[in-house]
């Protein structure tokens, strides 16, 4: 008896989870999203131009106010200081009055007598020329529209979770019933494995359905809505896909190096002190300034030579000024020849005197002053020794680079230096900015080989730099060749990655854009060639791509 009871008890319980499984699957309504339209717009293009019209519901015989926005066809960049003409052909005594309130942002003023669709003609002139253009269905009287699609929670008996869980127990409660009450044991054991197993059949089939309705919920258009003021606000501007002339180019990796009269190190030619530095870090020196001086210590046996060496060359010099003073006083009846050899030894003792004053700085004490000076123009680099260092013979104080003329060094491999052969024209821009580009010449052809990865160094000298390149930055190097044809060609600029795929958004209409997935081809640093994705004559997005892409990913 006790232990049908349990049976009783463990065959209730399970209906019970089954109904509760179904009930709670279905307890939470769908959700359905509402889009609601806040504005009514019309817009118009032409070659020149594109105009778009917004406005708010419009009562008739009031007075209605309408923002115009007008931009241009092609780049869609704000027309600014247009001349406007408006009429509206369905009622010529309707007074349109326009004022300009930003750059493409046109305020529209007027009373519409009647309820119903009117049309305005544009007559404008800006800076792309006159041009002639229709805006129709502007429509008074008409209301925004709603479409609320929320579906309402039951709230019937028969939709209760109680009224589940009871029916159930007893529908539990008579099952088991009738299987204690069946002699044969295979149909009391198949009553109860298909009661086992039907709860998770019927929880999986409850759960498949949300799953699939919120997936196909969460898909992601590729068409999204950006409106006017925010295209002018964020400058977004596009370009016209055209086919055009792409040549051929191959990209390399090159270091900035020292062009051979570009670099100049300033070193102690003899041990001393550093007692002044009259340059600066990052200054600009012309060749032969004064760029520091080294203190000399002079031990005594070197000064005591220093000294013999100088009355030796004054004495020379006294005794030959002497011998050719006197000659020249009885020039009239002394030998030419005599005259001669006195003047020669005077000359060349006074030389030798010069060269030693100049050298020893008239210092014979102990310690000698020995000035340094720049050998090139160019830019002070970071000092090794400062002021008070004592520093030795040989030893570099800094270094002055002239950045106005440097070198680039490429590594050019093997499959890539037939290119060398028919290149027309060579360009370098920075690792860290493409925008910026610099012409180059070749200088030398491979002439060894890096053993690291067999790449043969190619040397370059890059032109007109404005010393805006730095001694071992990384740049990246382009060959051009003559090879040249007809490509769906955009810019580099315009293309960005979307879920790990290369993409660029189209513009469909004046506020509309669809985000586009491309294959590319080949680039040349600023444009890239499309392969795949693009036809001619659709309008991309070229600047401000990143802000367009956290437009459509917010949406």
């Amino acid at each position: 008896m006790i232990q049908k009871t349990i049976n009783y008890f463990l065959l209730s319980a399970m209906m019970l989870i089954l109904t509760t499984f179904k009930s709670f699957a279905h307890d939470e309504p769908a959700k359905s999203s509402i889009k609601v339209v806040a504005y009514f717009s019309t817009e118009a293009t032409s070659d020149l131009y594109e105009l778009l019209l917004k406005y708010t519901p419009l009562e008739a015989g009031k007075v209605s106010k309408l923002m115009l926005f007008i931009s241009d066809i092609n780049s869609n960049a704000p027309v600014d200081s247009a001349k406007l003409d408006l009429s509206v052909p369905d009622d010529s005594t309707i007074h349109l009055t326009v004022v300009q309130n930003a750059s493409g942002q046109y305020e529209v003023t007027g009373i519409f007598p009647e309820k119903k669709a009117y049309s305005i003609n544009v007559n404008m002139n800006a800076v792309s020329g006159p041009d002639l253009l229709l805006l129709q269905n502007i429509e008074i009287g008409k209301e925004l529209s709603h479409d609320d699609h929320v579906e309402e929670v039951s709230t019937y008996w028969y939709s209760s979770n109680w009224f589940f869980g009871l029916t159930g127990l007893c529908t539990g409660l008579f099952i088991m019933f009738f299987a204690m009450k069946t002699r044969s044991r295979k149909i009391s054991s198949t009553v109860l494995i298909f009661l086992c197993v039907l709860p998770t059949s019927i929880y999986n089939s409850a759960t498949a359905h949300p799953e699939t309705a919120e997936a196909k919920s969460g898909a992601m258009s590729t068409t999204f809505l950006v409106e006017k003021e925010t295209q002018f606000l964020f400058k977004i501007l596009t370009d016209k896909v055209e086919q055009q002339n792409f040549s051929e180019s191959k990209e390399v990796f090159a270091t900035v190096t020292p062009a051979p009269q570009g670099l100049a190190v300033i070193q102690s030619p003899q041990t001393g002190k550093i007692v002044s530095l009259n340059v600066d870090v990052g200054q600009f020196v012309k060749k032969g300034q004064a760029v520091a001086t080294i203190e000399q210590t002079i031990d005594a046996g070197t000064q005591i030579n220093i000294i013999s060496q100088k009355n030796t060359i004054e004495s020379e010099y006294e005794a030959a000024k002497a011998q050719y003073d006197r000659l020249l006083s009885i020039a009239d009846i002394a030998a030419k020849k005599d005259v001669t050899e006195a003047k020669a030894r005077y000359e060349s003792a006074l030389r030798n005197k010069q060269l030693f004053d100049s050298n020893t700085g008239k210092n014979t004490g102990g310690n000698k002053l020995v000035r340094l000076f720049a050998p090139i123009s160019g830019v002070v680099g970071t000092f090794n020794y400062s002021i008070g260092s004592v520093i030795g013979a040989g030893q570099t104080l800094f270094e002055i680079t002239n950045l106005q003329k440097v070198y680039a060094e490429a590594q050019v491999f093997v499959n890539d230096l037939a290119l060398l052969k028919k290149a027309t024209r060579f360009t370098a821009a920075p690792s860290t900015n493409d925008t910026i580009q610099y012409n180059l010449n070749l200088i030398s052809a491979a002439q060894d080989v890096n053993t690291g990865n067999q790449s043969q160094r190619v040397l370059f000298e890059v032109m007109d730099t404005n010393g805006s390149l730095k001694i071992g930055e990384n740049i990246k190097l382009r060959i051009y060749t003559n090879d040249t044809a007809k490509k769906m060609v955009v810019p580099s600029n315009a293309i960005i990655d979307i879920g790990g795929k290369p993409a660029v958004f189209a513009k469909d209409k004046a506020e509309q854009f669809t985000v586009i997935f491309i294959q590319q081809g080949s680039n040349d640093g600023r444009s890239t060639v499309i392969t795949k994705g693009i036809e001619e004559g659709e309008h991309i997005v070229t600047t401000n791509v990143y802000q367009m892409k956290m437009i459509y990913q917010n949406q």
